[in-house]
């Protein structure tokens, strides 16, 4: 009913109310008093932007729950004891209120209702599926990821590793044809999507899961980007199934195609509009903020440790990097992928170059280290803590992070160039492997190697889950200088996620408004870089924070009822390529 009363409505009005509804957000984003993020967790300036949740050990001392009586904007529908907020980080954030706020007024009062409905949101996601056990912790939305990447990994037969040489040969150009409909070569989209996974998750994300589980919460990591490779293939295999090019010759693709299309297919028209409906409305928030807004926040915050003058001018941060996100995302997806396949290679090298020089320069540590990650991984404060800090933080941070699962990859991946939507697939696999397996592997090498993750010293970043922080101090062990080369790694993580995400909104805004509201879609996510530097509403942040967690939910209900369509096509793909059928261009 409301998805056909949505689409009655003329394209004009749809994009009037979807602007009102932008306007309030921003006005309350924009002038809002600044205030405790305990609506949602209390997380780390840069972990925040990976999606990391705050370790359970780190309740306050005097007793199992928050006085959170004393935040004035704290909803009381958030189980205290589901989202915790660390002792340091509250008190720091508590010193930088106004001494007299306002209750009364009215962005006060926006932020406010911004913070029930965030606390309601996160309350479904992270139902607790083992409530009756106050030790442990199940959320339902870990459940749901877990899940989904485990059977997909079987029903594909284990596509994740037999492909992956194939994937890097298609990748490397071996099997393009210029000549095939799309938009972009298979090595730009598999750029354009990693520019929008690696990033600020992949400095704190991996810290705070060692601080909770230990070396052995590396094995997990490494477990879970494996298994979340296959769900990776499927999702962006349908991208390309399901889309289509529009009048204005660019493609359209992704879960709101394959969920309106594919359930059309199956006699459920009304089930996979709505779907769709849902997760472009989820996209288009999570582009405005957890892939802006967020971006522009976290890494202004993590380069003022090395840029102190930006906290009196961070109007200079924000008109800085509107400017050059504009230059890019104004061009479309052809110079959007341009310059992500030069600014990936170049981030992901120079913070591998400084992990592996960590790494040669303590050889004799590494095999103590291996050895560590894996016979810790199997103890039971291990299992525990690698899956609250990786399938927890982790498939959290999975929206953030390598994304299987939220979606967001397929719609670029739709737009290579393929007659073979299997093929693309094949590509995005590598995602996850290069995300988790590899970077985030790099970054717990070293935390393991230093010893960052249990030294006294460091225990006030680990009390308040300050993974950046203790990433960068393992690091400055080894590199004195590391602190810098952070702060051009979290610019160039911030900037390649937000132009990736300015597609993805683009693209779904596109589906909803049609091919005119583009240009709209891009000069309003220019205003909210803007706003992300001048924003104090924490929880306008977190909103966008759990709008991309929550794509997760309707997409993998498409690729859970669409999964046979894609292992069809990968028997017919596979026999195709096993018998040297298939042509090759260099």
């Amino acid at each position: 009913m409301l998805s056909r009363v949505f689409f009655r409505v003329s394209t004009a009005r749809r994009a009037i109310l979807l602007a009102c509804v932008v306007a309030t957000v921003s006005a309350a984003a924009a002038f809002a008093p600044r205030e405790v993020a305990t609506a949602t967790t209390a997380r780390d300036p840069v972990a925040r932007g990976s999606g990391a949740l705050v370790p359970m050990s780190s309740a306050p001392s005097q007793g199992s729950e928050w006085d959170w009586s004393s935040s004035p904007n704290t909803p009381s529908v958030v189980p205290p004891t589901l989202l915790r907020g660390s002792p340091p980080a509250y008190q720091a954030a508590q010193a930088s209120l106004p001494s007299d706020p306002d209750p009364a007024g009215f962005m006060d009062g926006a932020d406010r209702m911004m913070g029930v409905v965030n606390g309601w949101i996160a309350t479904a996601f992270f139902f607790d599926l083992i409530f009756w056990n106050d030790a442990q912790r199940l959320p339902f939305i870990v459940l749901w990821l877990v899940v989904g990447a485990i059977f997909l990994t079987l029903r594909m037969g284990f596509i994740n590793l037999r492909a992956f040489r194939h994937a890097i040969h298609v990748t490397s150009g071996r099997y393009t044809n210029p000549n095939e409909p799309g938009d972009v070569s298979h090595f730009d989209a598999l750029s354009t999507a990693l520019s929008a996974t690696v990033g600020l998750g992949n400095i704190a994300g991996v810290a705070i899961a060692i601080t909770i589980g230990g070396p052995g919460a590396t094995f997990w990591m490494i477990i879970a980007g494996l298994i979340g490779m296959t769900t990776k293939f499927t999702e962006c295999t349908l991208g390309q199934m399901y889309r289509e090019v529009r009048r204005d010759g660019h493609v359209l693709g992704g879960p709101v195609q394959y969920l309106s299309k594919g359930f059309a297919e199956r006699g459920m028209p009304g089930i996979g509009r709505v779907l769709a409906v849902c997760f472009a409305l989820l996209c288009i928030g999570g582009s405005l903020g957890g892939g802006n807004a967020f971006q522009v926040n976290q890494s202004m915050n993590a380069i003022q440790e090395t840029v102190p003058w930006l906290a009196s001018a961070p109007w200079a941060y924000g008109l800085g990097m509107t400017a050059l996100v504009g230059i890019v995302i104004l061009g479309g997806i052809q110079r959007i992928a341009h310059v992500a396949d030069k600014v990936v290679p170049l981030m992901a090298t120079v913070y591998l170059a400084a992990a592996l020089t960590v790494i040669l320069s303590s050889l004799d540590q590494v095999p103590g280290a291996l050895a560590a990650i894996v016979t810790q991984a199997f103890a039971p404060d291990a299992v525990y803590g690698g899956f609250v800090g990786t399938l927890v933080t982790g498939f959290q941070r999975a929206a953030f992070s390598n994304e299987a699962g939220a979606g967001s990859a397929s719609i670029a991946h739709s737009a290579a160039r393929t007659k073979y939507p299997v093929r693309e697939g094949i590509v995005a696999l590598l995602e996850p492997f290069i995300d988790t397996v590899v970077i985030c592997t790099m970054t717990a090498l070293v935390i393991n190697i230093s010893g960052a993750y249990n030294n006294p010293a460091y225990a006030d970043l680990i009390a308040g889950a300050r993974g950046a922080a203790l990433t960068s101090r393992a690091f400055s062990e080894h590199i004195t200088w590391f602190p810098y080369v952070l702060s051009g790694s979290v610019f160039l993580f911030a900037f390649s996620t937000m132009i990736s995400w300015s597609y993805y909104g683009e693209r779904c805004t596109v589906w909803l408004f049609g091919d005119a509201s583009s240009k709209y879609f891009k000069a309003l996510f220019l205003v909210f870089v803007f706003l992300g530097s001048i924003i104090t509403s924490t929880n306008v942040l977190d909103f966008g924070d759990l709008m991309i967690l929550g794509m997760a939910l309707p997409n993998l209900v498409g690729v859970y009822l669409l999964h046979g369509k894609v292992r069809a096509a990968l028997g017919t793909y596979w026999t195709s390529y096993k018998a040297g059928q298939l042509q090759t261009y260099k």
